[in-house]
């Protein structure tokens, strides 16, 4: 069965590099591999749900910029219809720097994310939700998302925040959301532990709530239950994107499994996604 889902969020130009160490001070140091593709955690995770054949649309702030063809270009070639709410901009969209090391699979990001390109919510046409099956939103367009999440809300389409690291207007979204999946670095305000991000979550009535911590398990809180997620063991040759990929495959599973199935089938294809380099090898490689 095909679902839709709408991607809120960060959109970049990824450039990524493959090298055997991280570089020292003045030190120059020759690739083994590189990739250019569209990245931002909303952007691989509609990937990602694409890639399970479903009908996927991200909604961000693009422009016009002689660059961005490179990431349309991506995205066209991986079925992603860009809903672009600053079509007229003519700055550079953010671009990230990335170096993967061999031996570990570990990255170093350089971005600038979406400090530049915030978009208006007054730009969104509410028709935008019509027969959208699911909402994803990576928080990086606080403004656009508080309005998606309202629309959402009213139609009871299910929301999905993707807690990469805490930022300043989540607290107005989290309400709306159902499912809360957030890495082991998102810490709200005054909270510095799980158990504290935990009660902070739940005090916002959002009913499913993970924790994603790389090849630990997954802790979760479900509609009052806590447990754990066992993460599949591998030979990590990349981790980038690793985490967006495993939301765009719950975004999918989330449809016809029960929370913590979702979470351990999504956890599947993140961890086969660290088997190659990149952010795009997983979807051309069945």
């Amino acid at each position: 069965m095909t679902n839709t889902g709408l991607f809120v969020g960060l959109i970049t130009l990824d450039l990524v590099y493959l090298t055997g160490t991280y570089p020292d001070k003045n030190q120059k140091v020759v690739a083994t591999n590189y990739a250019v593709t569209a990245g931002g955690p909303a952007t691989n995770a509609a990937v990602t749900f694409s890639y399970f054949n479903n009908q996927t649309t991200l909604l961000c702030g693009l422009g016009n910029n002689p660059i961005t063809h490179l990431i349309k270009a991506d995205l066209e070639k991986h079925n992603v219809t860009i809903q672009d709410l600053d079509k007229n901009r003519s700055e550079p969209p953010p671009v990230s720097s990335i170096i993967t090391t061999q031996d570990t699979g570990d990255r170093a990001v350089i971005s600038i994310n979406a400090t530049k390109s915030q978009i208006s919510k007054e730009l969104i046409n509410p028709e935008i939700i019509h027969d959208i099956d699911i909402v994803l939103i990576d928080g990086h367009q606080i403004a656009a998302s508080l309005e998606i999440a309202q629309l959402a809300k009213l139609k009871n389409i299910p929301i999905i925040i993707d807690g990469g690291s805490w930022k300043p207007g989540l607290e107005a979204i989290l309400p709306f959301v159902d499912y809360a999946i957030c890495s082991a670095n998102f810490y709200p305000p005054n909270c510095e532990s799980q158990k504290e991000v935990f009660a902070y979550l739940a005090n916002q009535n959002i009913p499913h709530i993970a924790i994603t911590q790389g090849e630990k398990p997954i802790k979760y809180l479900s509609q009052g239950k806590f447990g754990n997620v066992e993460v599949p063991k591998v030979n990590a040759v990349d981790t980038l994107g690793a985490g967006d990929i495993f939301h765009g495959a719950f975004c999918h599973y989330i449809f016809n499994r029960e929370f913590t199935e979702a979470l351990a089938n999504a956890a599947n294809i993140a961890a086969h996604s660290c088997q190659y380099f990149g952010t795009r090898h997983l979807f051309v490689v069945r």
